[in-house]
């Protein structure tokens, strides 16, 4: 795709999508976690939030001007022009001057900033106008660098979107959401809509179900066993139980209040509604964000790379700039001319395209993986998407086709059972939760119930919403035709814990208890099913009396099981190839899921993953930390986790020393997301796992995690270039500079000289980014080795030495540039090689390979190499060589510079090959 039919590309779908772009989905977890936040509110909002959490709710609707049924889109639309849109600008661009000047407010520029200040004090107007043009090209050049690369990631992040769902009464108004729904709440068939979190205002009625982030602060209105996770707000690890009314009279912070769920916090279970109180900057969380964005966070791993090797590089300029400032101060009696030179010399040792080399790199890693379906929310999480050795992955649409189809229905007994499936169509009709696949899978069942009418036949008199502890669902309904009178408790869920709770099965017409005997049969069935790939799951019932409206957890039990529904999920025709080349790229593949061992294994066998070791979640509950660590290296599959299971399973693989991948998409799936180096997502997942991840998958499959996982490799690969490029060659060019300030009777090179000089070398960087890689540099996981660097920069920096000196000799011995008068051709000899020999090793160090032979570069930095060499070389032999003390070179010259160059490219070639057999590459 062209440039500028990608920009359009992406303007088109910021345009379809801007709604979510600027709503903090990501914050609550990438801010909160790195710090402890106080559970101290603002007074004022503190006594909004305790007055609304007690009032009654048909009082707070009418203070709020709202309605039971929710706000029309005319009454929205005025109050959002009124309070403004439901955003917390935590990441607020900076304003382009602000931008412009933190560009230029970094170490490197400040160093040349000061030199230029002394060149003009001491008169030199040329080399200060030189250095004044260098500030004003590594700034520009860096602003218009991130400020592009700022643009294309928020265009590649506002792809991902949410939405809210919000009660809306019926409008005349043309400019209303025509999709619409509806929803049964508290007994009433409501019309609800979904928008984006943005557009919410105060007054609006919000509709809550597991999986969902709480958009705004909101007092519940009703509350079917809501549990919240607020551990991102008060730092609490376990959830919160809400209400729709206030229990506890000892509250002592809003916070605390049971009526109460804040913007940021998370639904893990339960369903329920709530009105808006506050929105945007008003909310508890809007009051925070200034001060949780002052709070330094803990790098990443990338970013403790970036500064190791930054680190480095200052130590070797604090160590080598002060020796070279005391010998030329020594040799040459100059103090002021030394300390300008050797200002230089740290300057030149500084890598400071490094920010613009990065910020550029990752943004176009971040563009080229879109193009894969591959949207990156984190820049400096490609790294660890190229390091990652280890890939957690869930089961369900990653390795199968995420098209549940149900295959059988039966009695405990096996046989065919339009009962069963009666029992679990009513269960996956009447449930208001978060709807899965085998809910779905099951309703497309009913044509065979011979025209069921749940509105005519049923109606639903409560309902117990799934959790991951329980594992299992319940809904109570009660027949409209009034023959039974008792209400019937229709219980769905995995298979072991439907048997936990169950006491007695039904066989034919009659109700046994549930003896060992009988349990084993079960299980005998049940693991026949399993292990043709068959995922089951219990129905069971109980009678309640009719008189019992409000149902509990603790009703689960003494049921009797009717029989099951087993579902079909087939494994993806990608999964086997997709597994295959992410072996080929030195990750291996674990799977973590919640379903059965046994089905499991089997879709591993059939997508060719090798199943080493199998873990249950009993298990994993059941080891310490030192043991799991053991465990997890020769186990591939771990089923029957709980969502803190798969988080401790992913700890304990970082732990050993591996970078964690974890790919997951539902509300199960956050807490090992959070855990893991990269977590990885999809744009049709929960939103509290889009919001975890680092990466959104825009189609879920795992050939499409290969791609972008070579994409990641690619993007640090050419980063290490320019980092080895840079630090072998200003290792090489100071050991020059101490060599020749001892020999010779005046300096090697002005300070100009070497701004300049260093300027051009930047300036041919600037197409690193947009370099091809070997395809050997793809094959393994990458990783910052800071070691091996300061090896590669001995290895490789004292070799441009050999060649400065060989130089040096040429200039003093052939064209006897041997006085202070003759200076200015020495200088002009050496700039010239110093400058050509820099920017052929570019092309040296950036491939292990023969370079433009067996690897070629891409366009864009062979142009800019070859514009720098030329650049180099007119300035030099043309009319501005005087402006820059400069003179033009005999002839002669440049057939010497040809053999110079050509021995450091062969004894370059050679080094790489002995250090990449003794050291790797």
């Amino acid at each position: 795709m062209k440039p500028s039919r990608l920009r359009a590309h992406f303007v088109s779908r910021l345009q379809r999508r801007r709604a979510a772009r600027h709503f903090l989905r990501h914050f609550s977890f990438e801010l909160f976690r790195h710090a402890p936040v106080s559970k101290t509110v603002p007074p004022d909002l503190a006594r909004t939030l305790t007055a609304a959490a007690t009032e009654a709710p048909d009082q707070l609707l009418a203070r709020l001007h709202s309605h039971p049924d929710g706000l029309d889109a005319q009454q929205a639309a005025r109050i959002r022009r009124r309070t403004g849109e439901n955003v917390v600008l935590h990441e607020k661009p900076l304003p382009a001057w602000l931008h412009l000047w933190h560009c230029y407010v970094d170490p490197f520029n400040l160093l040349l900033s000061v030199l230029a200040a002394a060149s003009w004090y001491s008169g030199d107007l040329k080399a200060t106008t030189v250095i004044g043009c260098m500030v004003v090209l590594s700034t520009l050049i860096r602003f218009v660098q991130e400020r592009r690369s700022s643009r294309a990631a928020d265009a590649l992040k506002a792809m991902v979107s949410s939405t809210a769902t919000v009660l809306r009464r019926q409008t005349d108004d043309p400019a209303a959401p025509v999709e619409t729904r509806h929803v049964e709440v508290e007994g009433r068939n409501v019309r609800c809509v979904e928008i984006a979190p943005r557009e919410l205002v105060p007054g609006d009625i919000v509709v809550l179900s597991a999986g969902d982030l709480v958009p705004a602060d909101l007092r519940l209105l009703s509350a079917r066993d809501l549990f919240v996770g607020q551990g991102a707000m008060t730092g609490e690890a376990l959830p919160v139980e809400k209400f729709d009314t206030q229990r506890r009279a000892t509250a002592a912070s809003p916070l605390e209040m049971d009526s109460l769920a804040f913007m940021g916090t998370t639904v893990l279970s339960g369903s329920a509604t709530g009105v808006v109180l506050a929105t945007g900057a008003q909310t508890y969380f809007g009051t925070l964000a200034d001060r949780v964005a002052a709070v330094e966070q803990t790098p990443t791993a990338f970013q403790a790379g970036v500064n190791k090797v930054s680190w480095l590089l200052i130590r070797f300029m604090a160590v080598m700039t002060p020796i070279v400032f005391v010998t030329n101060g020594l040799t040459k009696g100059d103090w002021l001319e030394a300390g300008l030179f050797a200002m230089s010399v740290a300057i030149g040792l500084t890598p400071e395209m490094l920010p613009m080399v990065v910020t550029s790199t990752l943004a176009k890693g971040a563009v080229l993986l879109s193009r894969r379906k591959v949207i990156v929310k984190r820049l400096d999480a490609i790294q660890n998407f190229g390091a990652m050795d280890v890939l957690c992955t869930d089961k369900t649409g990653t390795l199968t086709q995420d098209h549940i189809v149900l295959q059988r229905h039966t009695d405990i007994d096996g046989q065919d059972s339009l009962e069963v499936l009666e029992y679990a169509w009513l269960n996956s009709h009447y449930q208001t939760g978060l709807k899965n696949l085998l809910d779905v899978a099951v309703l497309a069942r009913g044509d065979e119930l011979g025209g069921l009418d749940p509105a005519r036949d049923f109606r639903k008199v409560d309902e117990i919403p799934f959790d991951f502890q329980r594992r299992r669902m319940s809904v109570v309904v009660a027949r409209q035709d009034g023959g039974d009178p008792q209400h019937l408790l229709i219980c769905k869920g995995a298979i072991e814990e439907m048997l936990a709770a169950c006491s007695t099965v039904r066989r034919g017409d009659a109700t046994e208890p549930l003896t060992p005997e009988l349990l084993a049969h079960i299980r005998a069935q049940t693991d026949t099913l399993n292990a043709d790939g068959l995922r089951v799951v219990g129905v069971a019932t109980k009678p309640l009396p009719p008189g019992q409206d409000r149902c509990s957890v603790a009703d689960e039990a003494g049921l009797t099981l009717a029989g099951y529904v087993a579902f079909l999920d087939p494994p993806k025709d990608s999964a086997a190839p997709a597994l295959a080349s992410l072996r080929a790229n030195g990750i291996t593949a674990k799977v973590l899921t919640g379903d059965n061992a046994l089905v499991t294994a089997r879709v591993c066998r059939e997508v060719g993953l090798d199943v080493a070791g199998t873990l249950q979640g009993s298990q994993v509950a059941g080891m310490d930390d030192a043991a799991l660590a053991q465990a997890v290296e020769a186990t591939t599959v771990f089923a029957k986790l709980s969502p803190l299971d798969k988080e401790r399973v992913v700890r304990a693989l970082r732990a050993n020393g591996h970078v964690v991948g974890f790919l997951g998409d539902g509300i199960n799936d956050a807490p090992a997301l959070h855990a893991a180096d990269i977590g990885i997502s999809v744009d049709s997942a929960a939103d509290i796992a889009k919001d975890t991840a680092d990466i959104i998958l825009l189609e879920k499959s795992l050939m499409v995690l290969a791609d972008g996982v070579r994409e990641g490799r690619k993007t640090f690969a050419n980063m290490l270039k320019y980092i080895r490029m840079t630090a072998s060659s200003n290792f090489g060019n100071v050991f020059s500079v101490l060599v020749a300030s001892v020999f010779l009777p005046f300096l090697p090179m002005l300070p100009m000289h070497l701004l300049l000089q260093n300027l051009l070398y930047d300036i041919s960087q600037t197409g690193i980014p947009f370099d091809n890689v070997d395809e050997e540099s793809l094959r393994t996981p990458q990783h910052w080795n800071v070691e091996g660097l300061g090896r590669f920069m001995l290895c490789f920096g004292p070799i441009s030495s050999i060649f400065d000196l060989l130089t040096f000799g040429l200039m003093w011995f052939v064209f006897h540039a041997t006085t202070p008068a003759a200076q200015t051709l020495f200088q002009s000899g050496w700039f010239v090689e110093g400058l050509l020999s820099q920017t052929l090793v570019v092309h040296m160090i950036r491939t292990r390979k023969l370079p433009f032979v067996e690897s070629r570069p891409a366009l864009p930095l062979a142009a800019m190499t070859a514009f720098t060499v030329l650049t180099g070389i007119a300035i030099v032999m043309g009319p501005l060589a005087h402006y820059f003390r400069l003179t033009a070179l005999p002839g002669a010259y440049f057939g010497w510079l040809a053999a110079i160059l050509l021995g450091y490219a062969a004894l370059i070639q050679a080094m790489k090959g002995w250090y990449g057999r003794r050291f790797g590459w």
